[in-house]
C-alpha cells in the first residue's frame, strides 16, 4: 500500500461513445457536517482501489498517479494506492472523517468510461449495478468498523469498465476508460473542494 499526503459535461447523462461524462445515481446527498466539524478541517482519506495488471481494474491506481502528478494535497487529505480494500483499513475509519473510494465498477448499464458517484450502501454487496469488482466494499469496511465504535462518512466514485478480466495480465486501460481518466481525477478534486479541501495545481 502506498500513501501520499497532502469534452462537454452534463449531470445525469450517461456517457456517449464520443466523450466521457459523469453520471450521479440516486443515493448521494450533498454531504453533511456538524458545527463542530466546520470548526476544523475535515480529515479525508482517498482510497484508490484496483489491480494494475487487469486492464480497466487498474483505473484506481492510474487515477492516484495522475492526481498526485497534477495536484498538491492539503495537510488534511491523504491518498492511498491500494491493490484492494481490506479490513486492514479499519483504522482509517477511526482516523478520518470522510473516506472516498475510487474504483472500477461494472454492471451499471452505462457506457464504458462513464464516471459515477454514489453512496457506500449503493455499492451493493452483490453483483449488479454499481458493483465494485472487489469483494470488500466501503460499506463492508464501515460495518466492521462500527463494531469497534468507529464511524466516518463515505463516498464512492467509480468508472464503468470495458474489460477488467484480460486473458493474460495486462497493464493499461482500454481507450474509453483511459479517456475518462482526467474527468475522474477532476471529480475527485471537485469532491475534495466540496468538503472544504481544495487542491492546488502543481506549478
Amino acid at each position: 500500500m502506498a500513501a501520499r499526503g497532502a469534452g462537454e459535461r452534463r449531470e445525469g447523462v450517461v456517457a456517449s461513445k464520443e466523450a466521457p461524462r459523469i453520471r450521479e445515481p440516486q443515493g448521494v446527498g450533498e454531504g453533511s457536517r456538524s458545527e463542530d466539524a466546520q470548526e476544523a478541517p475535515v480529515r479525508i482519506a482517498v482510497l484508490f482501489v484496483g489491480n494494475r495488471l487487469m486492464l480497466d481494474d487498474g483505473v484506481g491506481p492510474a487515477a492516484y498517479e495522475e492526481l498526485l502528478e497534477r495536484y498538491e494535497l492539503p495537510p488534511n487529505v491523504d491518498a492511498f494506492d491500494l491493490g484492494c480494500l481490506s479490513l486492514d483499513m479499519i483504522g482509517a475509519v477511526r482516523d478520518y472523517d470522510l473516506l472516498i473510494t475510487v474504483d472500477a465498477v461494472d454492471g451499471t448499464g452505462a457506457q464504458p468510461g462513464t464516471v459515477l458517484r454514489f453512496a457506500p450502501d449503493a455499492m451493493a454487496r452483490r453483483a449488479g449495478a454499481t458493483a465494485s469488482l472487489h469483494d470488500l466494499k466501503l460499506v463492508d469496511l464501515f460495518d466492521a468498523a462500527l463494531l469497534l465504535g468507529y464511524e466516518a462518512e463515505g463516498l464512492c466514485l467509480g468508472v464503468q469498465v470495458e474489460n477488467a478480466s484480460p486473458v493474460v495480465a495486462t497493464i493499461g486501460l482500454t481507450p474509453k476508460v483511459y479517456e475518462a481518466l482526467p474527468l475522474l481525477v477532476d471529480t475527485v478534486a471537485g469532491e475534495l473542494a466540496r468538503f472544504g479541501a481544495p487542491l492546488r495545481l502543481r506549478s
